[in-house]
């Protein structure tokens, strides 16, 4: 049966139509494609621009409890649920983030769902694609070649080499780049100063494309990046080192909105990937947007769990493009519950309705969070085969005594008919105009406040600590003109804590800040806490060992 196939071999299976016939679900001519071979093209610019008067539809946000090694399947559920919608009727279109080679060669993974709830091809899409990352990547690489070489010549801007913030990247985790130095070797070589290496989806460039409203806002979030500071502690911009056209013109073409199909043939968008642990986790705005104009509804994702990606989601993504989701749906997973209810991995194939019930403080404070932004919420069980119908009656009955609907998809296993109860629940919120949508805190709020804000609200901390650097920092950078923008917290995705290892629901904990970023292209401040990092490192059996090509020259071994 086609269920215990690979992800890999249920994608190789599909029955993919040509991307223009896809195009036609959403009225967009074929003249309006650039297309990379038959199953994926990129939307012209000027086609995009010409849907502005368009009206938008619903938009869809699906998010997760905190992770954990069993899965939530969020993607899963997001491919699911559109396909849902498509399958009751109704149009829909999916967007999500491109995945970044880190985690396939690594251990998280890739991000085109999975079982029969997938995007396709997915090999292309988790492994290069159209070619975006490389252009972000290099895009970023050509500013940090201008700094070095703007040291090097005559250093007008009088750049402190002690001073800059603006490292190197690489889309690949590799511990060993973390920390640098570079410029040795003589004269000829440049000026000789530590530095460092950010996986790709880390870049502020990754941050700016995604947040860029049109192709002149992207430039002028270029020119706007601070890259480190004169001798005199002044900020330096990128404009100031002529870099902003230059850097636009390797993005112009990535900009562009990419377009694929589910296994169902419905039409989706994948396009940027920014982490949700170390940035803000979503995709594009242009690519949002667009899908609103062409499509009813809209399903869109933002990274990890509640507390990092929706969050963000909400407080960074929704106020700089004024977008409003109508609806949010929760994903969780009956292991996922038990879990964060003291389960061990090895022990989630047998039922336990109490570990289920304890588990759901997790999902309770992640509800009350999303209720904070007056956006009505929905549960979407993740179903798994080996799931139980006591452990489904349990969170329903949890949900219930909550006010929150919870609904079982079997997307997985059965696709869009699977998820079609989902989908006639989250189509019916969505159509009630329920949403009364703000951000949990103003533009004017200090930044310590704002942070304090997040830590209090949505992780249950008491307080956050730092160091009186720290504390300086968050008060040089207001003293620059930068106290107005929104927080973009960089911590452990498995906690609503610091600590990876505290589960469930706590409260009371202290959130640590290690260090802040400024991130003016993007217009947000980077709050590092605990012991995140921004370039991970491979486990001990990477993912990679397993993936090759077979006897025809295709890739196996890929999930």
């Amino acid at each position: 049966m086609a269920n215990y196939l690979s992800d890999l071999e249920i994608a190789n299976a599909a029955n993919k139509k040509p991307i223009h016939e896809i195009a036609k679900l959403l009225d967009v001519d074929e003249n309006a494609l650039i297309k990379f071979g038959d199953d994926k093209a990129k939307l012209k610019s000027n086609f995009v621009n010409s849907l502005s008067k368009k009206e938008n539809g619903k938009l869809i946000l699906v998010t997760a409890i905190s992770p954990t090694p069993a899965g939530e399947g969020k993607t899963t559920t997001s491919v699911g649920l559109v396909d849902g919608l498509c399958h009751i009727g109704k149009k829909a279109m999916i967007c999500l983030r491109e995945p970044s080679l880190g985690p396939c060669f690594g251990m998280k993974g890739g991000a085109a769902g999975g079982g029969n709830a997938q995007v396709i091809p997915m090999t292309d899409i988790n492994l290069h694609f159209t070619g975006d990352f490389h252009a972000i990547g290099a895009a970023h690489n050509l500013l940090s070649a201008l700094i070095d070489n703007h040291i090097h010549w005559d250093n007008k801007l009088n750049i402190d080499p002690r001073r800059i913030t603006w490292k190197r990247v690489v889309d690949m985790n590799d511990r060993s780049l973390r920390d640098i130095t570079c410029g040795l070797g003589g004269t000829g070589n440049g000026i000789p100063r530590q530095s460092g290496f950010d996986i790709t989806v880390a870049s502020e460039i990754m941050a700016v494309f995604c947040l860029a409203s049109d192709i002149e806002d992207l430039q002028n979030r270029i020119g706007k990046i601070v890259i480190g500071y004169t001798k005199s502690n002044e900020p330096v911009r990128a404009k100031q080192l002529n870099a902003d056209g230059a850097v636009t013109a390797l993005l112009k073409d990535a900009f562009q909105p990419n377009l694929v199909q589910t296994l169902e043939n419905n039409p989706a968008f994948m396009h940027g990937g920014p982490f949700a642990n170390i940035a803000h986790g979503c995709n594009t705005v242009i690519s949002t947007k667009t899908a609103l104009k062409l499509s009813d509804y809209v399903i869109t994702e933002a990274g990890f769990g509640a507390d990092l990606g929706a969050e963000k989601f909400f407080n960074i993504k929704c106020r700089k493009s004024n977008l409003k989701p109508d609806v949010v749906v929760l994903v969780a997973t009956t292991k996922a519950l038990k879990m964060h209810g003291g389960v061990k991995k090895e022990d989630l194939g047998s039922e336990n309705v109490d570990a289920v019930i304890l588990g759901c403080k997790n999902l309770e404070k992640h509800i009350q969070n999303i209720t904070k932004f007056g956006v009505p919420v929905i549960v979407g069980i993740n179903d798994y085969v080996s799931d139980t119908e006591k452990e489904h009656s349990a969170i329903i009955s949890y949900c219930k005594n909550l006010g929150v609907q919870c609904k079982i998809s079997s997307h997985w296993e059965k696709g869009g008919e699977g998820a079609a109860d989902l989908a006639l629940e989250v189509s019916k919120i969505a159509d009630s105009n329920l949403s009364e949508f703000k951000t949990l805190y103003d533009d004017d709020m200090t930044l310590w406040d704002k942070t304090r804000c997040i830590a209090q609200n949505i992780y249950g901390a008491e307080d956050i600590i730092a160091d009186k650097k720290v504390r300086n920092q968050f008060k040089k950078f207001e003293l620059d003109g930068f106290g107005s923008y929104p927080i973009c917290m960089a911590k452990t995705q498995y906690s609503f804590s610091t600590d990876p290892l505290l589960m469930g629901a706590p409260t009371g904990h202290e959130v640590p800040i290690r260090e802040v970023r400024l991130s003016a292209g993007a217009e947000f401040i980077v709050v590092v806490c605990g012991e995140i990092m921004t370039m991970p490192g491979l486990p001990r059996v990477p993912a990679a060992e397993a993936i090759g090509l077979d006897e025809d020259n295709e890739i196996k071994g890929l999930f």
